[in-house]
């Protein structure tokens, strides 16, 4: 492994400690998926365990080099002694909960460290600085003057409630980080290993490359087909952006625009049903809600953000006369979806299963192993040149695999195995096997800073549960909003933007949400839209300044400045930011009450007032604006994002009216041209 990239290595370049390390992580978390052998308890002790070895086995204390390996082993094995002892004592801790012994002291308190040091080496000082404050506050919060204080608990209440039971550090997040969002980064992982992107990238490529502003249309594309799998935008930018944005500067496109048409798309990748991000599957949790419910709620601004971003890039090409590529230099769409349509069938199983209203453990379990399948079988039958022998293959091998909803999921590891051996002997098969391993490692490490995050973050929730904080900031929220709706959510926002300049979008969604959704709840915003409106706006803090990850991740391939690419990022995304806001005003955006007709006319309302946001602020439709075409554009777009008497009329008019005479503007210079 070099020195200087950790995890960021490829898997093969690790040292074989780490390797078989991540392999076993991997193989617990499938086993555990599969067959629930362990309580939910420790199940989730021994993510946490894991996570912890991984961590310290790969970060060092400071810099980049590698870590001293005798100390690393002794943090990396004392992580893996907490999961050991949550198991071996279950019985007994389940017996004594609340009246813990000096053992269960010291296991809680090595364990407590373990998370702060592990998220620091991951993440840097922001996060556990801001969980480190609601520790304070558990510890020594009595002190504290006015409706602030709390009872007092002693550090015996606080280790009890952080490290044992399922409300601190084993608590939801680190349950969903354990189940459901390991799998679906194991499926996007085997798919990436079997050439998802390929296809991806092919397919975008076929449809829109050769168009105007082909090569930024592209990004967008593959950049929300990605997320369909992955639902990482940080991790999109570093895959689908490789390709991209050289791409975007070959054809001209400045290279922060590039760089900001990546990150804004990627990023987006999150809201992007069926896979969304880590966040969905947490809120799905928290809000006691079925996964399709949530991504029922997010499929609408999902359109409209992407939608708003695609008409950017369009304006921008056309504004900069920026052509796409030759169409015979592009791939075609249907040749790309023909030679690799056997990968979209386990994507396909997935959706059917998650909107049939199956679990996301399930789906992803099922989702995982069809992927392993088609990965396997494919190894072995596409060397045949024979149609009909493929055919019947595959047939016989859905037929097989049908009998796991009689006999169990045994049936599909019997498939596996049975796949594994016919390709340890197949010439060409054991390159697919080895593909499978780096598919297994790679979700290994994907998994890490999300778990490490969603770990400790479960010291904020611990603190809420046990001393009942949020319902004081919360009436401070509706102090300050009772009159003012709108300036409720104004601060909310803020919140999430401000917490976004240092920690993930993970954290940052619960931090807000357990502050901020209950207050816009009592205002009379429905749960899901309230909650929906924090991970909007957590995923948009990755593009905002002067932080914004997803942007700086995208600065090397782009080879500029972070900060330039995510101040285009904004620009880009900019009527991205309204959707919230109109959500909130009309439910039904979110399809949230109200029939189909009025979800259509909402949807028809956004897409027209973002439509003239994007023209506004990329100051082109026809031509080039004239200085007083701007603020009208922007007044009407303003209008019919406020829910008040008329004001959606009024906003129409204007709308009409801006764009019809600029319209005519632009025919007549171009008939006296």
């Amino acid at each position: 492994m070099s020195e200087y990239q950790g995890l960021h290595a490829s898997p093969a370049e690790w040292p074989r400690a780490l390797f078989y390390v991540a392999l076993a992580f991997s193989c617990y978390q499938i086993i555990t998926a599969a067959f629930h052998p362990v309580s939910t308890q420790v199940l989730r002790a021994g993510h946490v365990g894991f996570l912890l070895m991984l961590v310290y086995l790969v970060y060092p204390v400071r810099g980049n080099d590698r870590p001293w390996q005798p100390l690393a082993w002794v943090l990396a094995l004392a992580g893996m002694a907490t999961f050991f002892y949550q198991w071996y004592f279950e019985a007994d801790l389940i017996q004594r909960s609340g009246d813990l012994t000096t053992a269960d002291m010291v296991i809680g308190l090595v364990l407590i460290a373990l998370v702060f040091e592990a998220a620091r080496r991951v993440m840097g000082v922001a996060l556990p600085i801001i969980c480190g404050l609601f520790l304070a506050y558990g510890l020594f919060g009595e002190h504290l003057p006015g409706e602030l204080a709390h009872r007092g608990y002693g550090i015996d209440q606080v280790i009890n409630q952080l490290a044992f039971g399922t409300e601190g550090l084993y608590g939801t997040p680190t349950y969903v980080s354990a189940t459901y969002i390991f799998l679906f980064i194991l499926f996007g992982s085997f798919l990436e290993q079997a050439g998802m992107i390929r296809l991806f990238t092919d397919f975008a490529m076929g449809l829109f490359g050769h168009r105007a502003g082909g090569p930024a249309k592209v990004s967008l594309v593959s950049s929300a087909l990605m997320g369909t799998i992955t639902g990482s935008g940080v991790a999109n930018v570093v895959t689908t952006g490789q390709f991209t944005i050289p791409l975007m500067k070959r054809f001209g496109y400045k290279s922060a625009f590039a760089g900001g048409v990546e990150a804004t798309s990627s990023m987006g990748s999150q809201i992007m049903p069926p896979v969304m991000g880590a966040v969905a599957f947490i809120m799905a949790e928290t809000i006691n809600v079925p996964y399709v419910e949530v991504a029922k709620a997010a499929l609408l601004p999902a359109l409209l953000y992407f939608g708003s971003v695609f008409w950017m890039v369009h304006l921008e090409a056309r504004r900069s006369q920026l052509n796409g590529l030759p169409k015979d230099e592009c791939p075609s769409a249907w040749d790309a979806v023909r030679q690799r349509w056997f990968l979209l069938i386990p994507l396909f199983v997935l959706i059917w299963l998650l909107f049939s209203g199956r679990t996301p453990m399930f789906a992803g379990t099922v989702g995982l192993a069809l992927t392993a399948i088609v990965i396997l079988g494919s190894a072995l039958i596409l060397r045949l040149s024979s149609t009909a022998l493929r055919v019947a293959f595959w047939v016989a091998l859905g037929i097989v695999c049908a009998g796991f909803f009689q006999l169990g999921i045994g049936v599909i590891f019997g498939v596996i195995a049975v796949l594994v051996a016919a390709c340890w002997f197949v010439r060409g098969g054991r390159e697919t096997l080895r593909v499978c391993l780096q598919a297994l490692v790679e979700g290994a490490r994907h998994a890490v800073p999300v778990g490490i995050a969603c770990v400790l973050v479960g010291v904020i929730i611990g603190i809420v549960s046990l001393t009942g904080v949020a319902s004081t900031f919360a009436g401070y929220i509706l102090a300050i909003g009772q009159d003012n709706l709108f300036l409720s959510l104004l601060l909310t926002m803020l919140t999430c933007l401000v917490l976004g300049m240092g920690i993930p979008t993970i954290p940052n969604y619960i931090i807000t949400s357990s502050i901020a959704a209950p207050a816009l709840l009592d205002l009379g915003v429905p749960l899901i839209v309230s909650h929906m409106f924090v991970f909007y706006f957590g995923i948009m803090a990755d593009l905002t300044p002067p932080v914004a990850l997803a942007c700086f991740a995208a600065a090397p391939i782009a080879r500029e400045s972070g900060l330039k690419i995510s101040l285009w990022a904004i620009r880009i995304a900019v009527a991205g930011f309204v959707v919230p806001f109109m959500a909130v005003y009309s439910p039904a955006l979110m399809m949230q009450g109200g029939d189909l007709w009025a979800t259509l006319y909402m949807l028809c309302k956004a897409g027209f007032a973002i439509g003239l946001w994007g023209i506004v602020f990329t100051g082109y439709l026809a031509q080039r604006l004239r200085w007083w075409e701007a603020p009208l554009g922007l007044l009407a777009g303003a209008l019919m994002i406020l829910a008040l008497p008329v004001t959606d009329e009024l906003g129409l008019g204007l709308g009409l009216l801006f764009v019809i005479q600029h319209l005519w503007r632009a025919r007549r210079a171009r008939q006296t041209a």
